[in-house]
Protein backbone atom coordinates (compact mmCIF):
# COMPACT_ATOMS: atom_id res chain seq x y z
CA UNK A 1 0.00 0.00 0.00
CA UNK A 2 3.29 2.23 0.94
CA UNK A 3 4.35 1.74 -2.43
CA UNK A 4 1.51 1.98 -4.15
CA UNK A 5 1.16 5.61 -2.23
CA UNK A 6 4.45 6.55 -3.08
CA UNK A 7 4.27 6.17 -6.98
CA UNK A 8 1.28 7.88 -6.98
CA UNK A 9 2.69 10.70 -5.37
CA UNK A 10 5.66 10.54 -7.66
CA UNK A 11 3.26 10.51 -11.16
CA UNK A 12 1.25 13.53 -9.10
CA UNK A 13 4.54 15.75 -9.12
CA UNK A 14 5.76 14.51 -12.69
CA UNK A 15 2.46 15.79 -13.94
CA UNK A 16 2.50 18.93 -11.96
CA UNK A 17 5.93 19.14 -13.09
CA UNK A 18 5.09 18.82 -17.34
CA UNK A 19 1.72 21.58 -16.92
CA UNK A 20 4.13 23.89 -15.72
CA UNK A 21 6.63 23.34 -18.14
CA UNK A 22 4.43 22.95 -21.11
CA UNK A 23 3.22 26.80 -21.05
CA UNK A 24 2.68 29.77 -19.06
CA UNK A 25 -0.56 29.17 -17.96
CA UNK A 26 -4.31 27.43 -18.44
CA UNK A 27 -7.54 28.58 -19.59
CA UNK A 28 -10.34 26.49 -20.13
CA UNK A 29 -7.80 23.22 -20.43
CA UNK A 30 -5.78 24.42 -23.22
CA UNK A 31 -3.15 26.89 -23.64
CA UNK A 32 -3.47 30.67 -22.85
CA UNK A 33 -4.26 32.29 -26.70
CA UNK A 34 -1.86 34.64 -26.17
CA UNK A 35 0.20 34.46 -23.82
CA UNK A 36 3.95 36.40 -22.84
CA UNK A 37 6.32 33.63 -23.54
CA UNK A 38 5.77 33.91 -27.43
CA UNK A 39 6.32 37.52 -27.32
CA UNK A 40 9.37 37.20 -25.72
CA UNK A 41 10.79 35.31 -28.03
CA UNK A 42 13.37 37.38 -30.20
CA UNK A 43 11.74 35.65 -33.76
CA UNK A 44 12.83 39.07 -35.13
CA UNK A 45 16.21 37.97 -35.17
CA UNK A 46 16.05 34.68 -36.25
CA UNK A 47 17.01 33.88 -39.90
CA UNK A 48 14.13 31.78 -41.10
CA UNK A 49 14.95 28.88 -43.07
CA UNK A 50 13.43 27.04 -46.70
CA UNK A 51 11.34 24.36 -45.50
CA UNK A 52 9.70 22.01 -48.46
CA UNK A 53 6.38 22.93 -49.42
CA UNK A 54 3.87 20.05 -49.78
CA UNK A 55 0.09 20.12 -50.68
CA UNK A 56 -2.58 18.83 -49.11
CA UNK A 57 -4.69 17.50 -51.84
CA UNK A 58 -8.01 17.86 -49.58
CA UNK A 59 -7.21 21.71 -50.99
CA UNK A 60 -8.39 20.68 -54.38
CA UNK A 61 -11.58 18.22 -53.07
CA UNK A 62 -13.47 19.33 -55.92
CA UNK A 63 -11.10 17.70 -58.13
CA UNK A 64 -9.82 14.06 -59.05
CA UNK A 65 -6.25 12.86 -57.27
CA UNK A 66 -5.09 13.54 -61.60
CA UNK A 67 -6.09 16.67 -61.73
CA UNK A 68 -4.94 17.77 -58.22
CA UNK A 69 -1.47 16.50 -59.77
CA UNK A 70 -1.56 19.41 -62.58
CA UNK A 71 -2.54 22.12 -60.01
CA UNK A 72 -0.09 21.37 -57.86
CA UNK A 73 2.52 20.85 -60.73
CA UNK A 74 1.20 24.43 -62.01
CA UNK A 75 1.82 25.71 -58.45
CA UNK A 76 5.56 24.80 -58.58
CA UNK A 77 5.18 22.42 -55.52
CA UNK A 78 7.11 19.14 -55.60
CA UNK A 79 5.62 17.44 -52.46
CA UNK A 80 2.16 15.90 -51.98
CA UNK A 81 0.10 14.73 -49.24
CA UNK A 82 -2.84 12.43 -50.03
CA UNK A 83 -5.61 11.75 -47.97
CA UNK A 84 -8.23 8.63 -48.81
CA UNK A 85 -11.27 8.81 -50.54
CA UNK A 86 -9.80 11.28 -53.27
CA UNK A 87 -11.48 10.82 -56.75
CA UNK A 88 -8.43 8.88 -58.82
CA UNK A 89 -10.07 10.18 -62.38
CA UNK A 90 -12.54 11.03 -64.66
CA UNK A 91 -11.90 8.35 -66.28
CA UNK A 92 -12.13 6.05 -64.05
CA UNK A 93 -15.42 6.00 -62.31
CA UNK A 94 -15.92 4.79 -58.63
CA UNK A 95 -11.81 4.81 -58.40
CA UNK A 96 -10.55 6.28 -54.96
CA UNK A 97 -7.25 7.10 -53.61
CA UNK A 98 -6.06 4.90 -50.44
CA UNK A 99 -4.53 1.89 -49.03
CA UNK A 100 -7.10 -0.37 -50.41
CA UNK A 101 -6.34 0.54 -54.18
CA UNK A 102 -5.08 -2.80 -55.99
CA UNK A 103 -1.29 -3.01 -57.65
CA UNK A 104 -2.44 -2.22 -61.11
CA UNK A 105 -3.79 1.49 -59.38
CA UNK A 106 -0.95 1.81 -57.86
CA UNK A 107 1.63 1.24 -60.32
CA UNK A 108 -0.60 3.88 -62.46
CA UNK A 109 -0.42 6.41 -59.44
CA UNK A 110 3.46 6.00 -59.08
CA UNK A 111 3.76 7.03 -63.18
CA UNK A 112 1.73 9.99 -63.16
CA UNK A 113 3.41 11.29 -59.63
CA UNK A 114 6.89 10.74 -61.30
CA UNK A 115 5.64 12.02 -64.91
CA UNK A 116 4.75 15.27 -63.09
CA UNK A 117 7.71 15.66 -60.83
CA UNK A 118 5.89 15.02 -57.69
CA UNK A 119 6.98 13.19 -54.61
CA UNK A 120 4.28 11.91 -52.13
CA UNK A 121 5.27 12.09 -49.21
CA UNK A 122 2.69 11.43 -46.76
CA UNK A 123 -1.32 10.05 -46.69
CA UNK A 124 -3.75 11.04 -44.36
CA UNK A 125 -5.94 11.97 -42.09
CA UNK A 126 -6.59 7.97 -41.98
CA UNK A 127 -7.95 5.91 -39.36
CA UNK A 128 -7.22 2.26 -38.46
CA UNK A 129 -8.30 0.02 -35.36
CA UNK A 130 -5.94 -0.73 -32.67
CA UNK A 131 -5.09 -4.03 -34.13
CA UNK A 132 -1.88 -5.30 -36.44
CA UNK A 133 -4.27 -6.26 -39.27
CA UNK A 134 -5.72 -2.88 -39.53
CA UNK A 135 -2.44 -0.99 -38.97
CA UNK A 136 -0.40 -2.92 -40.95
CA UNK A 137 -2.73 -2.53 -44.02
CA UNK A 138 -1.59 1.24 -44.27
CA UNK A 139 1.49 0.86 -42.77
CA UNK A 140 1.95 -1.79 -46.35
CA UNK A 141 0.55 0.79 -48.78
CA UNK A 142 2.42 3.43 -46.95
CA UNK A 143 5.81 1.40 -47.24
CA UNK A 144 4.74 0.29 -50.94
CA UNK A 145 4.40 3.87 -52.06
CA UNK A 146 7.14 5.21 -50.46
CA UNK A 147 5.13 7.43 -47.66
CA UNK A 148 6.87 8.68 -45.03
CA UNK A 149 4.84 9.69 -42.69
CA UNK A 150 0.91 8.47 -41.63
CA UNK A 151 -1.64 11.09 -39.67
CA UNK A 152 -4.04 9.90 -37.81
CA UNK A 153 -5.92 10.93 -34.98
CA UNK A 154 -6.10 7.69 -32.90
CA UNK A 155 -9.58 6.57 -30.86
CA UNK A 156 -7.77 4.62 -28.44
CA UNK A 157 -4.73 5.79 -25.71
CA UNK A 158 -2.81 2.53 -26.28
CA UNK A 159 -0.29 3.21 -28.58
CA UNK A 160 1.97 0.35 -27.84
CA UNK A 161 1.05 -1.53 -30.56
CA UNK A 162 1.27 1.69 -33.04
CA UNK A 163 4.38 2.07 -31.50
CA UNK A 164 5.65 -1.01 -32.45
CA UNK A 165 4.65 -0.65 -35.84
CA UNK A 166 6.56 2.56 -36.50
CA UNK A 167 9.52 0.39 -35.24
CA UNK A 168 9.12 -2.46 -38.00
CA UNK A 169 8.17 -0.35 -40.96
CA UNK A 170 10.41 3.21 -39.74
CA UNK A 171 7.31 4.95 -41.33
CA UNK A 172 6.49 8.33 -38.58
CA UNK A 173 3.03 8.66 -37.13
CA UNK A 174 1.73 12.16 -36.90
CA UNK A 175 -1.18 12.94 -34.74
CA UNK A 176 -3.75 15.69 -36.16
CA UNK A 177 -5.99 17.92 -34.34
CA UNK A 178 -8.80 18.62 -35.19
CA UNK A 179 -11.02 21.63 -33.41
CA UNK A 180 -12.83 20.21 -30.28
CA UNK A 181 -15.17 18.26 -29.70
CA UNK A 182 -11.98 15.49 -30.86
CA UNK A 183 -9.91 13.53 -29.29
CA UNK A 184 -6.36 15.83 -29.76
CA UNK A 185 -7.75 19.50 -30.15
CA UNK A 186 -5.84 20.84 -27.55
CA UNK A 187 -1.72 20.45 -27.96
CA UNK A 188 -0.79 19.18 -24.37
CA UNK A 189 -2.99 16.29 -25.46
CA UNK A 190 -1.19 14.76 -28.20
CA UNK A 191 2.26 15.44 -25.63
CA UNK A 192 0.93 13.74 -22.86
CA UNK A 193 -0.08 11.03 -25.56
CA UNK A 194 2.84 10.56 -27.82
CA UNK A 195 5.70 11.43 -24.84
CA UNK A 196 8.37 8.69 -24.16
CA UNK A 197 7.52 7.38 -27.17
CA UNK A 198 9.70 6.43 -30.34
CA UNK A 199 10.79 10.16 -31.28
CA UNK A 200 9.02 9.03 -35.26
CA UNK A 201 5.28 9.29 -33.32
CA UNK A 202 4.52 13.29 -32.91
CA UNK A 203 2.04 15.89 -33.73
CA UNK A 204 0.85 16.65 -37.07
CA UNK A 205 0.71 20.31 -36.03
CA UNK A 206 -2.32 22.09 -37.71
CA UNK A 207 -2.20 25.84 -37.03
CA UNK A 208 -5.32 26.45 -38.57
CA UNK A 209 -7.44 24.44 -36.47
CA UNK A 210 -5.41 25.21 -33.63
CA UNK A 211 -6.68 28.67 -34.12
CA UNK A 212 -10.13 27.57 -34.32
CA UNK A 213 -9.73 26.04 -30.88
CA UNK A 214 -8.70 29.43 -29.32
CA UNK A 215 -4.88 28.24 -28.91
CA UNK A 216 -1.67 30.21 -30.07
CA UNK A 217 -0.20 28.28 -33.15
CA UNK A 218 3.53 29.65 -31.57
CA UNK A 219 3.07 29.04 -28.11
CA UNK A 220 1.32 25.09 -29.24
CA UNK A 221 4.93 24.84 -31.23
CA UNK A 222 7.14 25.69 -28.12
CA UNK A 223 5.25 23.27 -26.00
CA UNK A 224 5.56 20.78 -28.94
CA UNK A 225 9.47 20.85 -29.54
CA UNK A 226 10.93 18.08 -30.31
CA UNK A 227 7.49 16.27 -31.30
CA UNK A 228 6.26 17.42 -34.45
CA UNK A 229 6.28 15.40 -37.66
CA UNK A 230 4.20 16.97 -39.96
CA UNK A 231 3.25 20.72 -40.25
CA UNK A 232 -0.49 21.73 -41.75
CA UNK A 233 0.01 25.54 -41.73
CA UNK A 234 -2.54 28.01 -42.43
CA UNK A 235 -3.94 31.03 -41.94
CA UNK A 236 -7.09 32.27 -40.69
CA UNK A 237 -9.28 35.70 -40.88
CA UNK A 238 -10.15 34.89 -37.24
CA UNK A 239 -9.22 33.82 -34.07
CA UNK A 240 -10.84 31.50 -31.35
CA UNK A 241 -13.93 31.13 -34.30
CA UNK A 242 -14.92 27.70 -35.64
CA UNK A 243 -16.00 28.83 -38.75
CA UNK A 244 -13.16 31.10 -39.67
CA UNK A 245 -11.94 30.81 -43.19
CA UNK A 246 -8.77 30.35 -44.86
CA UNK A 247 -7.09 33.46 -46.33
CA UNK A 248 -3.30 33.85 -48.06
CA UNK A 249 -0.41 33.43 -45.47
CA UNK A 250 0.52 36.78 -43.82
CA UNK A 251 -3.16 37.88 -43.92
CA UNK A 252 -4.84 36.57 -40.99
CA UNK A 253 -4.17 35.51 -37.69
CA UNK A 254 -1.74 33.22 -37.74
CA UNK A 255 1.08 34.98 -37.43
CA UNK A 256 2.97 32.98 -39.70
CA UNK A 257 6.53 34.60 -39.27
CA UNK A 258 6.49 33.90 -35.65
CA UNK A 259 5.60 29.87 -36.64
CA UNK A 260 7.88 29.37 -39.38
CA UNK A 261 10.80 31.41 -36.84
CA UNK A 262 9.75 29.14 -34.05
CA UNK A 263 10.16 26.18 -36.51
CA UNK A 264 13.68 27.56 -37.61
CA UNK A 265 14.53 27.71 -34.34
CA UNK A 266 13.33 24.01 -33.34
CA UNK A 267 15.24 22.72 -36.23
CA UNK A 268 12.38 21.24 -37.73
CA UNK A 269 13.55 20.06 -41.34
CA UNK A 270 9.91 18.47 -42.07
CA UNK A 271 7.38 19.77 -44.95
CA UNK A 272 4.27 22.52 -44.33
CA UNK A 273 1.55 21.35 -45.63
CA UNK A 274 -0.44 23.42 -47.03
CA UNK A 275 -4.41 22.87 -46.63
CA UNK A 276 -6.66 25.97 -47.77
CA UNK A 277 -9.98 24.69 -47.02
CA UNK A 278 -11.91 28.15 -47.64
CA UNK A 279 -15.48 27.21 -49.44
CA UNK A 280 -15.22 30.48 -51.38
CA UNK A 281 -11.82 29.55 -53.24
CA UNK A 282 -13.00 25.72 -53.78
CA UNK A 283 -13.68 25.72 -57.35
CA UNK A 284 -9.95 27.60 -57.95
CA UNK A 285 -7.91 28.03 -54.50
CA UNK A 286 -4.79 28.35 -56.99
CA UNK A 287 -4.48 32.25 -56.65
CA UNK A 288 -4.79 32.55 -52.49
CA UNK A 289 -2.13 29.66 -52.62
CA UNK A 290 0.44 31.84 -54.59
CA UNK A 291 -0.24 34.83 -52.78
CA UNK A 292 0.63 33.08 -49.47
CA UNK A 293 3.65 31.41 -50.93
CA UNK A 294 4.79 34.59 -52.02
CA UNK A 295 4.47 35.90 -48.75
CA UNK A 296 6.76 32.80 -47.44
CA UNK A 297 9.22 33.48 -49.83
CA UNK A 298 9.38 36.73 -48.53
CA UNK A 299 10.32 36.35 -44.98
CA UNK A 300 12.43 33.14 -45.78
CA UNK A 301 15.88 34.55 -45.22
CA UNK A 302 17.78 31.54 -46.72
CA UNK A 303 16.23 31.40 -50.22
CA UNK A 304 17.72 29.48 -52.72
CA UNK A 305 20.86 28.42 -50.07
CA UNK A 306 22.00 24.90 -49.25
CA UNK A 307 22.72 23.52 -45.83
CA UNK A 308 26.16 22.03 -46.33
CA UNK A 309 25.96 20.85 -42.43
CA UNK A 310 23.13 18.79 -43.20
CA UNK A 311 20.49 16.97 -41.30
CA UNK A 312 18.62 13.74 -41.76
CA UNK A 313 16.31 11.61 -39.79
CA UNK A 314 16.77 14.33 -37.02
CA UNK A 315 20.02 14.10 -36.64
CA UNK A 316 22.68 16.58 -38.05
CA UNK A 317 25.71 14.92 -39.87
CA UNK A 318 29.03 15.56 -41.90
CA UNK A 319 28.49 14.15 -44.70
CA UNK A 320 30.90 15.65 -47.26
CA UNK A 321 33.29 17.44 -44.70
CA UNK A 322 36.62 16.41 -44.21
CA UNK A 323 39.50 17.33 -41.60
CA UNK A 324 43.33 18.04 -42.35
CA UNK A 325 45.55 18.79 -40.09
CA UNK A 326 45.86 17.95 -36.08
CA UNK A 327 42.61 18.34 -34.14
CA UNK A 328 39.23 18.08 -34.59
CA UNK A 329 35.29 19.29 -34.74
CA UNK A 330 32.86 17.48 -32.64
CA UNK A 331 29.57 17.71 -33.97
CA UNK A 332 26.36 17.69 -31.59
CA UNK A 333 24.38 15.64 -33.82
CA UNK A 334 21.15 16.77 -31.90
CA UNK A 335 21.47 21.01 -32.24
CA UNK A 336 23.61 20.67 -35.38
CA UNK A 337 26.53 22.52 -33.33
CA UNK A 338 30.45 21.80 -34.18
CA UNK A 339 32.96 22.35 -31.67
CA UNK A 340 36.64 22.58 -31.94
CA UNK A 341 39.43 20.62 -30.59
CA UNK A 342 43.26 20.93 -30.27
CA UNK A 343 44.83 22.13 -33.83
CA UNK A 344 45.72 23.63 -35.86
CA UNK A 345 43.75 21.78 -38.60
CA UNK A 346 40.85 22.28 -41.39
CA UNK A 347 37.45 20.73 -41.71
CA UNK A 348 36.55 21.67 -45.26
CA UNK A 349 33.86 20.91 -46.79
CA UNK A 350 34.74 18.59 -50.05
CA UNK A 351 31.55 17.75 -52.04
CA UNK A 352 31.91 20.73 -54.17
CA UNK A 353 33.95 23.75 -54.97
CA UNK A 354 32.47 27.24 -54.99
CA UNK A 355 33.18 29.96 -57.20
CA UNK A 356 30.92 32.79 -56.63
CA UNK A 357 28.75 32.44 -53.30
CA UNK A 358 27.58 33.77 -50.35
CA UNK A 359 28.52 31.97 -47.32
CA UNK A 360 26.05 32.40 -43.74
CA UNK A 361 26.97 30.72 -40.62
CA UNK A 362 26.26 31.57 -37.47
CA UNK A 363 30.51 31.08 -34.77
CA UNK A 364 30.76 31.43 -31.29
CA UNK A 365 33.91 31.77 -29.04
CA UNK A 366 34.52 30.31 -26.18
CA UNK A 367 37.29 32.50 -24.31
CA UNK A 368 38.47 35.96 -25.18
CA UNK A 369 41.73 34.96 -26.79
CA UNK A 370 39.41 32.37 -29.98
CA UNK A 371 41.43 32.11 -32.64
CA UNK A 372 39.86 30.17 -35.40
CA UNK A 373 38.66 31.13 -38.91
CA UNK A 374 36.58 30.82 -42.08
CA UNK A 375 39.14 29.81 -45.41
CA UNK A 376 37.15 30.21 -48.53
CA UNK A 377 38.52 29.00 -52.35
CA UNK A 378 40.64 26.10 -50.76
CA UNK A 379 41.56 25.66 -54.40
CA UNK A 380 42.93 22.05 -53.65
CA UNK A 381 41.97 18.95 -51.62
CA UNK A 382 44.56 19.67 -48.44
CA UNK A 383 47.40 17.46 -48.19
CA UNK A 384 49.59 19.86 -46.56
CA UNK A 385 49.74 23.55 -44.98
CA UNK A 386 50.53 25.19 -48.56
CA UNK A 387 46.47 26.00 -48.72
CA UNK A 388 47.21 28.97 -46.51
CA UNK A 389 48.74 30.73 -49.03
CA UNK A 390 46.38 30.19 -51.75
CA UNK A 391 43.05 31.14 -50.45
CA UNK A 392 41.84 33.67 -48.02
CA UNK A 393 40.69 33.34 -44.45
CA UNK A 394 38.13 35.47 -42.69
CA UNK A 395 39.77 35.82 -39.15
CA UNK A 396 38.11 35.68 -35.99
CA UNK A 397 40.56 36.67 -33.00
CA UNK A 398 39.19 39.45 -31.09
CA UNK A 399 42.36 39.64 -29.09
CA UNK A 400 44.45 41.02 -32.40
CA UNK A 401 44.15 43.93 -34.21
CA UNK A 402 43.91 45.36 -37.59
CA UNK A 403 44.29 42.66 -40.43
CA UNK A 404 44.27 39.98 -37.64
CA UNK A 405 41.03 40.73 -35.91
CA UNK A 406 37.72 39.59 -36.43
CA UNK A 407 36.44 39.96 -40.12
CA UNK A 408 39.49 41.35 -41.48
CA UNK A 409 41.22 38.58 -44.93
CA UNK A 410 43.62 37.48 -42.38
CA UNK A 411 47.37 39.48 -43.25
CA UNK A 412 46.07 40.67 -46.17
CA UNK A 413 43.17 43.66 -45.00
CA UNK A 414 41.50 44.84 -41.53
CA UNK A 415 37.94 45.27 -41.09
CA UNK A 416 36.50 48.80 -40.76
CA UNK A 417 35.04 48.12 -37.25
CA UNK A 418 34.55 45.91 -34.57
CA UNK A 419 31.38 44.47 -34.72
CA UNK A 420 31.87 41.01 -32.96
CA UNK A 421 29.64 40.05 -29.42
CA UNK A 422 31.15 38.63 -26.24
CA UNK A 423 32.46 35.67 -25.63
CA UNK A 424 29.59 32.71 -25.13
CA UNK A 425 27.21 34.56 -27.84
CA UNK A 426 26.54 33.82 -31.18
CA UNK A 427 28.16 35.94 -34.25
CA UNK A 428 26.13 36.02 -37.52
CA UNK A 429 28.91 35.98 -40.38
CA UNK A 430 27.74 36.45 -44.02
CA UNK A 431 30.33 36.27 -46.18
CA UNK A 432 30.15 37.14 -50.30
CA UNK A 433 33.05 36.15 -52.60
CA UNK A 434 32.23 37.56 -56.37
CA UNK A 435 34.94 37.57 -58.88
CA UNK A 436 37.98 39.15 -56.80
CA UNK A 437 35.29 41.11 -54.36
CA UNK A 438 34.36 39.85 -50.67
CA UNK A 439 32.40 41.45 -48.77
CA UNK A 440 32.10 40.76 -44.70
CA UNK A 441 28.83 41.50 -42.67
CA UNK A 442 29.09 40.60 -38.95
CA UNK A 443 26.03 40.95 -37.00
CA UNK A 444 24.53 42.86 -39.61
CA UNK A 445 27.49 45.45 -40.12
CA UNK A 446 29.54 45.44 -43.10
CA UNK A 447 33.12 45.01 -41.33
CA UNK A 448 35.14 44.34 -45.06
CA UNK A 449 34.51 45.35 -48.48
CA UNK A 450 37.64 44.48 -50.74
CA UNK A 451 38.96 44.06 -54.29
CA UNK A 452 40.88 40.98 -53.27
CA UNK A 453 44.52 41.02 -54.47
CA UNK A 454 47.49 38.58 -53.22
CA UNK A 455 48.84 39.97 -49.95
CA UNK A 456 49.79 39.09 -47.12
CA UNK A 457 50.40 35.17 -46.49
CA UNK A 458 48.36 34.55 -49.70
CA UNK A 459 50.62 34.65 -52.91
CA UNK A 460 47.76 34.19 -55.12
CA UNK A 461 44.25 32.48 -55.16
CA UNK A 462 41.86 30.49 -57.17
CA UNK A 463 38.63 31.24 -59.28
CA UNK A 464 37.06 28.17 -57.45
CA UNK A 465 37.86 26.13 -54.14
CA UNK A 466 36.59 24.62 -51.14
CA UNK A 467 35.04 26.19 -47.68
CA UNK A 468 36.70 25.69 -44.49
CA UNK A 469 36.24 26.31 -41.02
CA UNK A 470 39.74 26.08 -38.84
CA UNK A 471 40.31 24.25 -35.67
CA UNK A 472 43.46 26.57 -34.12
CA UNK A 473 44.53 25.60 -30.58
CA UNK A 474 43.31 23.24 -27.55
CA UNK A 475 43.01 26.41 -25.58
CA UNK A 476 40.49 28.55 -26.97
CA UNK A 477 37.49 26.39 -28.61
CA UNK A 478 35.67 27.89 -31.49
CA UNK A 479 31.59 26.88 -32.32
CA UNK A 480 30.30 26.97 -35.96
CA UNK A 481 26.23 26.17 -36.57
CA UNK A 482 23.77 27.00 -39.17
CA UNK A 483 26.18 26.74 -42.10
CA UNK A 484 24.60 27.94 -45.61
CA UNK A 485 25.97 29.03 -49.21
CA UNK A 486 24.03 29.86 -51.55
CA UNK A 487 25.97 29.84 -55.12
CA UNK A 488 26.26 32.71 -57.15
CA UNK A 489 27.78 31.30 -60.41
CA UNK A 490 26.08 32.11 -63.59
Amino acid sequence: MKKTLTISILVFFMCVLLLMTAGSSLAGGGLVPRGEEAERAPYEDVRIREFPIAMQCWTFRKFTFFETLDKVKALGIRYLEAYPGQPLSQDMPGARFGHDMDEKTRNLIRARLQGAGITLISYGVVGFDNTEESMGKVFEFARAMRIRTIITEPKYDDFSLLEKMVKRYNIRIAVHNHPPPTKYARPLTVLERVQGLDPRIGACADTGHWLRTGVDPVEALRLLEGRITNVHLKDLDQFGIRDARDVPFGQGKANVRKILAELTRQNYYGPLAIEHENPADIDNPSPPILAGLEYIDSITYHKGYEQILGQRGGRFHKHGWNHYGPGYFILDEGTGVLKSQGGMGLLWYGARKYGDFVLDLEFKCEHENTNSGVFLRVPEIPVSNDYIYHSFELQIDDASKGKHHTGAAYDAEAPSSSASKPPGEWNHFRITFQGRRIQVDLNGIRVLDWEAEPRGKVRDFAREGYLGLQNHDSRSPVYFRNIFVKDLTE
